[in-house]
């Protein structure tokens, strides 16, 4: 393969991503399709194993900031006919793509080398070893009570996910025997290609990048080396985790390849309601009845808290239905260790029936008031409009 049909490949058009897309961006795209592609996925499909290494070879492109430079800048050079730079004295030389390809350049002597230079960085020069591979991401979810996710808890998570296989050791090789070195790559996993200056390098199609052959593959594994494997973590979830919340495990994901890092756990939280309480950000709610006259004449009401005895409020005299009263300190746990607030929301309850003292008092009442009528306010507001 030449230089030039590597920088013709679009490989923004193979992750499906614009020209401008953010690192974040080309991240997120690569796993998704990596996910859809992988062999391991795909046991025997050749199309979606050569979808999955020109994926690779995009994303190893594109990731590294330098490299994608490089690449643009050359894939301008290529979409121009050819490069032109001055040289000494003002005037000028230029490279075509037979000079290019053909190893030549034209111009004065010891004006060139910058495109080689560019294909040198982009490409690498020479096979390289096999490089250790992340192990990917995995996740699950977790249902936990309100207790729980207010003040945190450790809870046992078991996970299924891509390990070595323990039949062969994750050699991919029946047990007894052993892999041989791949002859085409000599155990880079990488090949180099190329003409004149320019040395390419891609994964090596012989050994899928592995940079060794399987003659007789493991029967549980099929060769890959890699098997689901099932275990059991126990996981602490912080205190003050919130429904709907995903909280990221580093390191508990699944293991890596030839030594590489394991990948993260994505732990998705779901918090059972609570018969009593709510939640408002760091803050617990609760609704308490108040008797009329509680409410009218004020006094020391007693709310309950989700953990500890009850706590004793001021009531406000002539306190109104919905009124918010707080109880410091007494909500849910904080990142920093210090907890949120407790919000009691009166509910003034009216009694359905009243006889006897009690409905002679309220006629009374109702009599000295007559002439405070709380309703006139609204009307003169309606009249003026």
């Amino acid at each position: 393969m030449s230089g030039k049909d590597y920088v013709e490949k679009d490989y923004y058009k193979v992750l499906g991503v614009p020209k401008d897309a953010t690192a974040a961006e080309i991240k997120k795209t690569y796993r998704k399709l990596a996910r859809e592609f992988h062999p391991d996925a795909n046991k025997g499909d050749a199309k979606a194993e050569d979808r999955f290494k020109d994926i690779s070879e995009a994303y190893d492109v594109l990731s590294d900031e330098k490299r994608r430079k490089e690449y643009d800048e050359a894939r301008t050079l290529f979409a121009n006919g050819g490069y032109r730079a001055g040289g000494p004295g003002g005037g000028n030389y230029s490279f075509d793509f037979g000079d290019l390809f053909s190893g030549t350049q034209g111009g004065p002597a010891g004006g060139g080398g910058g495109i080689g230079d560019v294909f040198g960085g982009l490409f690498g020069r020479g096979g390289r070893q096999a490089q250790p591979r992340r192990g990917a991401d995995v996740e699950t979810e977790v249902t936990l009570s309100f207790e729980e996710a207010v003040d945190g808890a450790t809870v046992p998570l078991r996970m299924t996910s891509q390990a070595p296989c323990r039949s062969c050791s994750g050699t991919g090789a029946r047990a007894g025997t052993t892999p041989r070195v791949c002859p085409t790559c000599v155990g880079a996993g990488t090949v180099s290609r190329g003409q004149g200056a320019f040395a390419l390098s891609e994964p090596c199609r012989d050994c899928r990048g592995r940079g060794m052959i399987v003659d007789d593959p493991c029967p549980d594994c099929h060769g890959s080396g890699r098997a689901s494997s099932a275990r059991t973590m126990q996981v602490r979830i912080p205190a003050g985790v919130q429904d709907s919340q995903k909280i990221r495990l580093k390191g508990k994901g699944a293991q890596g390849e030839r030594g590489g890092q394991p990948g993260d756990l994505f732990v998705l939280v779901h918090v059972d309601p609570h018969p009593v309480f709510g939640r408002k950000g760091d803050n617990l709610t609760v609704s308490v009845p108040v008797s009329f006259p509680e409410a009218a004449l004020g006094g020391t009401i007693e709310v309950p808290t989700l953990k500890g005895p009850p706590v004793k409020l001021r009531l406000p005299a002539g306190s109104a239905n919905g009124l918010t009263l707080r109880a410091r300190g007494k909500g849910a746990t904080r990142k920093d260790g210090t907890r949120g607030d407790l919000l009691v929301t009166v509910d003034v309850v009216v009694p359905q029936h009243v006889s006897g003292d009690a409905l002679t008092a309220l006629e009374q009442y109702r009599e000295a008031t007559a002439s405070d009528d709380p309703r006139a306010a609204l009307f003169r507001a309606a009249e003026g409009a």
